[in-house]
C-alpha cells in the first residue's frame, strides 16, 4: 500500500516536470509520415476498438492519446507524446516504425496486452524521456540497444514476464530518475554498475529471481527514496552502505535469504515510513536505535530468527499502523511503551516466546483490526480495552495462558471474521451477545474451562464455517438452531458434558466435513439424518451413551475417509452391510458396544481401511478376507462370541459336518432361490433383447435411468440422473469442456448448486459392440483407490444407449489447457513444483500403496486436472493396468504419442 502511494506521488511529480520541457527542436519526420506509421501499427493490432478516432479524416494531433507540439523555428507540429494506458490494446510493437517518431518525448502503453518482444528499434527514440510499458505481456530480454537512450528519465517495465539478466549497460542512462523492473522473471545478480545512477530516486527490482548479494554500490544512490528488492533469492548481509540512503521513505528486502543482523545504523534513516524485512534469516536483537524512526507507519520484521526482547524505544514510533514481528525467537516482556502507539491497526506478535501481561491499553485508540498474540506464554487477563475495540476483524490469542471470565472482556464486533481463543485457561460462559458477530467465519475456544450451555443464539452466526467448542465443561443440549449454520464444515463439541439427543437438524448441514461429538453424555439413537451430510469426511460419536442400531443411512457418506468412530456406546443389532460403500474410509472403530451377528463379507470392498476395531462386542462368524483384516492384530477382534478367520490369533473357521434338518432346509431354500432368480434373469434378458430388436430408440426421459446400471455414490441415483440430463440439456455441445479418445467431458451444475464433471463415453454410431474395457477399467481403478491427488469418482451410469462417469469438478480444468491459456502467467515455479509433487504423490500411491498396484500408462498434461488452488489430481484411468503380483512386466503399447516412455 505504502509502495503504491509512493509510486503514484513520484509519477505525478515527474509528469509535472516533463510537461515543463522546452519546445521540440528540429526533427526530420513530418506529421503525415508519423500518422501513417501509427495507422499501420493500428492495423496490426488484434484489439483496437479504443483507437476509432485514429483515421485519415482528422489530424493525428486530434487522435486519442496523441499530443503534438510545434517544432522550434518551424510553423508545423510533430507528435511528442503517445499515452494509451488501459486501452485494451493487444498485439505487437514490431510493426511500429519508431524511426518516424524521433520527436517523441513520452510513450505510455501501460496496462494493455502488448507483447512479446520489445523491439531494439525502440532505441531510435533518442529524445524519449519517459517510457512506460507496465503490465503487458512482454517476454523478451531488455534490448541492449536501450542503453543508448541517454535522455530517458522514467523507465518502467514492471509486471511483465521479461527474462534474462538486467544489463549492466543500463548504467549508461545517467539521467535516469525512475527505474521499475519489478514482477518479471529476471535472473542473475543485481548489476553493481547501477550504483552509478546518481540521479536515481526510485528503484524497484522486486518479485524476480535475482540472486547473489546486494551490491554495496547502491549506497551511492543518495537521492533514493524508494528501494524495493523484495521477493528474490538474494543472500548475504544487508550492506552497511545502505545507511547512506538518508532520503529513503520505503525500504523492502522481504522474502529473500538474507542473513546477519538488523543494523543499528538504520536508525539514521529518519525519513523511513515503510521498513519491511520479513521472511529472511536475520538474527540477533532488534536495535534500540529503531526508535529513531519516528515517521515509520509500517514495520514488518516477521518470519526471521530475531532474538531478545522488543526495545522500549518502540514507544517513540507513535505513527505506527502495523507492527509485525511474528514467527521469530523474541522473548521477554512487552514494553509498556507500546501503549504510546494509539493508532495501531495491525499488531502481530504470534509464535515467539513472550511472557507476562499484554499492555492494558493495546487498543486505546480504537483502531485495532488485527490482533495476533498466539503461541506465546502470555498470562493474566485479556486486555479490558478489547471490549470496546469494535473495529476488530481478526483475533488470535490461542496457545497462551490467559485467564479470567472471557464473557467480561469481549464485546460486540460487527466486522469480526476470525476469533481463536483455544488452549488457554479462560473461564466463564459463552455469551449470547456473541451471536452479534454476524461476519464470523471461524470461532475456536477449545481447551479452556468454559461452563454453562451453548447459547441457542449461536444459530444466528450463519456465515460460520468452523466452530470448535471442544474440551471445556459445557453442559445442556446441542441447540436445534445449529441447523441454520449451513456453511459449517467443521463442528467440534467433543470432551464436554453435553446431554440429550443429537438434533435432527444436524442433517441440514450439507457442507459439513468434520463432526466430532465424542466424549460427552449424549444418548438416544444416532439419527438417520446424519446420512444427509454427504460431504462428511470424519465422523466421531464415540464415548457417549448412544443406543439402537447403526443407521443404514451411514452408507450414504461415501466420501467419509478419515474416521468413523462409534466406540464406547451401547449400540445393538447387526453391523449393516451398507458400510461397505465407505470405500474411502481409513479408520473404522465399532468397539465396546453390544453389536451382534456376523461381520458382513462385503466389508472386503472397503479397500482403503488401515485400522478396524470391532472388539468388545457379541460378534461371531468369519472375519472378512481382505488386507485390512489380515494385517489387523487380534486385539481388534478380542472379546467377541466366536469370531474366526484369517486374522493371526483367531481360530480358523471350521467347515460344518453333517447338516441338521434346519440347516438342510436353509441350503434347499438358498438353492431354490438361486434357481428362481437365475430363471428370472434369463427371462428378463430375453425380453430386453427382443425389445431392443423390435422397438426404435426412444428419447431420454425420467424412466431412462431404469434401463441401465446406475451408481451415484454421493447422491440419490434417479434424481441425479435427471439432474445431469437437465443440467447439460441432454449433453448439448455448449456444456462440453473437453474431449478425448474415449469420451467427452461436460460441466453439469445441478439445481442444488453442486458442480459435477460428467464424462460421456463415445459409443459407435451403428449397432456393434462398444469397447467396454476403458469404461470398466476406470470404474475398477477409481472405486478401489483414494488419494487427495487422484480425481474422485462419484458414480457411473451404464446402459446400451449411453454410458457416463460422474466426477468431482476441477475448476481450472486440465494442466494442458492452463499452460495454453493466460492463466499460465499465474504458474510460477513454486506452483509448478507443487503440481509435480502432487502428481508424484499420486503415482507413488498407485504403484506402492495399492493392492494390486495400478499403472496409469497415460500421464499427460491433459490428464492432470487442477482445482482453484492449483492442486493437481491425476485423471483418466481408461487404459490403466492393474498388476497382479505374479504378472510379467510386459504390456501392450499404450498411451498418448509424445508422452510415451522411451
Amino acid at each position: 500500500m505504502a509502495s503504491q502511494l509512493h509510486k503514484t506521488l513520484f509519477c505525478a511529480t515527474l509528469l509535472l516536470l516533463l510537461l515543463l520541457l522546452p519546445r521540440v527542436p528540429l526533427v526530420k519526420a513530418s506529421l503525415g509520415s508519423q500518422g501513417s506509421a501509427l495507422l499501420h501499427w493500428k492495423a496490426t493490432l488484434r484489439s483496437r476498438q479504443s483507437l476509432r478516432s485514429w483515421n485519415l479524416n482528422s489530424s493525428p494531433c486530434n487522435w486519442t492519446g496523441v499530443t503534438c507540439n510545434p517544432v522550434t523555428g518551424r510553423g508545423r507540429s510533430v507528435i511528442t507524446e503517445i499515452s494509451l494506458p488501459s486501452m485494451g490494446l493487444a498485439g505487437l510493437l514490431d510493426s511500429l516504425d519508431f524511426s518516424t517518431l524521433g520527436s517523441l518525448l513520452r510513450l505510455n502503453l501501460s496496462y494493455n496486452q502488448l507483447g512479446e518482444v520489445i523491439p531494439p528499434a525502440i532505441s531510435t527514440l533518442s529524445m524519449l524521456v519517459s517510457l512506460d510499458l507496465t503490465s503487458n505481456q512482454f517476454t523478451s530480454k531488455i534490448p541492449i540497444e536501450m542503453s543508448s537512450m541517454k535522455d530517458i528519465q522514467f523507465l518502467s517495465l514492471s509486471q511483465n514476464q521479461m527474462v534474462g539478466a538486467i544489463p549492466p549497460s543500463l548504467s549508461n542512462l545517467t539521467g535516469l530518475v525512475y527505474l521499475d523492473l519489478d514482477n518479471n522473471k529476471f535472473v542473475g545478480a543485481i548489476p553493481k554498475e547501477l550504483g552509478r545512477l546518481h540521479e536515481l530516486m526510485y528503484l524497484d527490482l522486486g518479485a524476480n529471481s535475482l540472486f547473489g548479494s546486494i551490491p554495496f554500490g547502491l549506497g551511492n544512490l543518495t537521492k533514493l527514496y524508494h528501494l524495493g528488492l523484495y521477493q528474490n533469492q538474494l543472500t548475504g548481509v544487508i550492506p552497511r552502505e545502505l545507511e547512506n540512503l538518508v532520503n529513503l521513505i520505503y525500504l523492502s528486502v522481504a522474502n529473500n535469504n538474507l542473513t546477519g543482523g538488523v543494523l543499528s545504523s538504520f536508525g539514521n534513516l529518519t525519513k523511513l515510513q515503510s521498513f519491511v524485512l520479513w521472511r529472511n534469516k536475520l538474527s540477533g536483537p532488534i536495535p534500540f536505535e529503531i526508535g529513531n524512526l519516528v515517521e515509520v507507519t509500517d514495520l514488518d520484521f516477521s518470519e526471521n530468527l530475531l532474538t531478545s526482547s522488543i526495545p522500549s524505544s518502540i514507544g517513540n514510533m507513535t505513527k505506527l499502523r502495523e507492527l509485525s514481528v511474528f514467527n521469530n525467537q523474541l522473548s521477554g516482556l512487552l514494553p509498556m511503551e507500546i501503549n504510546n502507539i494509539i493508532g495501531l491497526t495491525y499488531l502481530q506478535l504470534g509464535n515467539n516466546n513472550f511472557v507476562g501481561h499484554v499492555p492494558p491499553n493495546v487498543c486505546k485508540g480504537g483502531t485495532l483490526k488485527h490482533l495476533s498474540l498466539h503461541t506465546n506464554n502470555f498470562q493474566g487477563l485479556i486486555s479490558t480495552t478489547l471490549k470496546n475495540c469494535t473495529g476488530l476483524v481478526r483475533v488470535r490469542l490461542e496457545h497462551n495462558q490467559f485467564t479470567g471470565d472471557v464473557s467480561q472482556y469481549l464485546g460486540v464486533y460487527p466486522h469480526l471474521s476470525y476469533m481463536d481463543l483455544s488452549f488457554n485457561r479462560l473461564s466463564g460462559t459463552l455469551s449470547p451477545d456473541w451471536a452479534k458477530w454476524h461476519n464470523l467465519t471461524l470461532f475456536r475456544i477449545s481447551n479452556n474451562n468454559i461452563t454453562g450451555v451453548i447459547p441457542t443464539e449461536f444459530g444466528q452466526l450463519t456465515k460460520l464455517r468452523e466452530l470448535d467448542l471442544s474440551s471445556n465443561d459445557l453442559q445442556g443440549e446441542i441447540p436445534n438452531s445449529f441447523g441454520s449454520l449451513t456453511l459449517l464444515y467443521n463442528l467440534s463439541l467433543s470432551n464436554n458434558q453435553l446431554v440429550g439427543h443429537v438434533p435432527l437438524e444436524i442433517g441440514m448441514l450439507s457442507n459439513l466435513e468434520l463432526l466430532d461429538l465424542s466424549s460427552n453424555n449424549l444418548a438416544g439413537r444416532i439419527p438417520d439424518q446424519l446420512g444427509d451430510c454427504m460431504k462428511l469426511r470424519s465422523l466421531m460419536l464415540n464415548n457417549n451413551n448412544f443406543s439402537g442400531t447403526i443407521p443404514l443411512a451411514i452408507g450414504n457418506l461415501v466420501v467419509l475417509q478419515d474416521t468413523f468412530d462409534v466406540s464406547h456406546n451401547s449400540l445393538t443389532g447387526e453391523i449393516p452391510s451398507q458400510l461397505s460403500k465407505l470405500v474411502m474410509l481409513q479408520s473404522l472403530n465399532l468397539s465396546h458396544n453390544s453389536l451382534s451377528g456376523h461381520l458382513p463379507s462385503s466389508l472386503t470392498y472397503m479397500t482403503s481401511l488401515s485400522t478396524v476395531d470391532v472388539s468388545y462386542n457379541e460378534l461371531d462368524g468369519p472375519v472378512p478376507d481382505s488386507p485390512a483384516f489380515r494385517r489387523a492384530p487380534a486385539e481388534w477382534f478380542a472379546h467377541n462370541i466366536d469370531l474366526c478367520g484369517v486374522v493371526r490369533g483367531l481360530p480358523p473357521c471350521v467347515s460344518p459336518g453333517t447338516p441338521t434338518r434346519i440347516a438342510s432346509m436353509v441350503v434347499i431354500t438358498i438353492i431354490a432361490s438361486v434357481v428362481f432368480f437365475l430363471l428370472l434373469f434369463i427371462s428378463i434378458a430375453a425380453a430386453l433383447r427382443f425389445h431392443k430388436r423390435k422397438k426404435p430408440p426412444v428419447p431420454v426421459d425420467n424412466n431412462h435411468v431404469k434401463e441401465g446400471a446406475f451408481c451415484i455414490l454421493n447422491f440419490v441415483g434417479r434424481d441425479v440422473y435427471k439432474g445431469i440430463i437437465e443440467a447439460t440439456e441432454d449433453f448439448d455441445a455448449k456444456y462440453c469442456i473437453g474431449s478425448g479418445a474415449y469420451g467427452s467431458v461436460y460441466r453439469a451444475e445441478l439445481a442444488s448448486g453442486e458442480l459435477l464433471a460428467v464424462k460421456k463415453i463415445h459409443l459407435p454410431d451403428t449397432e456393434g459392440t462398444c469397447d467396454e474395457q476403458p469404461f470398466q477399467t476406470e470404474i475398477q481403478a477409481l472405486t478401489q483407490i483414494r488419494h487427495r491427488n487422484i480425481v474422485k469418482l462419484y458414480g457411473f451410469y451404464s446402459s446400451p444407449r449411453r454410458k457416463f462417469l460422474v466426477y468431482e469438478y476441477m475448476e481450472r480444468g486440465s494442466l494442458g489447457s492452463v499452460l495454453r491459456s493466460e492463466i499460465a502467467a499465474e504458474l510460477d515455479w513454486v506452483k509448478r513444483l507443487s503440481i509435480v509433487k502432487d502428481v508424484a504423490r499420486a503415482l507413488f500411491y498407485m504403484h506402492h500403496d495399492c493392492t494390486p498396484p495400478i499403472v496409469h500408462r497415460d500421464i499427460t498434461s491433459n490428464n492432470i486436472l487442477l482445482d482453484s488452488e492449483f492442486k493437481a489430481c491425476v485423471s483418466d484411468f481408461g487404459i490403466a493396468r492393474l498388476l497382479k503380483p505374479d504378472s510379467s512386466n510386459w504390456t501392450m503399447l499404450a498411451g498418448t504419442r509424445g508422452y510415451l516412455a522411451p
